[in-house]
């Protein structure tokens, strides 16, 4: 399940800037879109490249760097590490880890984070 679009301040190293998120359960895991990445933070690299499999059958993406991140959702501060995959179609996205570490509901027409 993915929920609409709804922009996020997000704040690292090298500054911050309002990203349009994308809440989307069947993502296993945050993603950021690298065109967004040296406006807030210093590019780390993975200790091994990971291969992701796509919907398109045999093609894969290659990411290779990952960002630290803090992020605010209703005025509550979030922190996470955010996978740089190329061509990627969103400003970047929420996956389910990042959901389920910090008590991320989506409903319908809204999300929301317990405390």
């Amino acid at each position: 399940m993915s929920i609409s679009k709804q922009p996020l301040l997000f704040v690292g190293s090298q500054g911050e800037k309002h990203l349009y998120m994308l809440f989307d359960s069947g993502a296993n895991l945050s993603c950021i879109n690298p065109e967004h990445v040296p406006e807030v933070a210093h590019l780390e690299s993975l200790g091994r490249i990971r291969r992701v499999a796509t919907a398109a059958i045999g093609h894969y993406i290659e990411i290779k760097h990952v960002v630290r991140l803090d992020f605010y959702l209703q005025d509550v501060l979030l922190s996470d590490e955010f996978l740089v995959v190329p061509d990627l179609s969103e400003e970047a996205i929420i996956g389910a880890a990042t959901m389920q570490k910090w008590r991320i509901k989506l409903e319908r027409s809204a999300v929301a984070v317990r405390t």
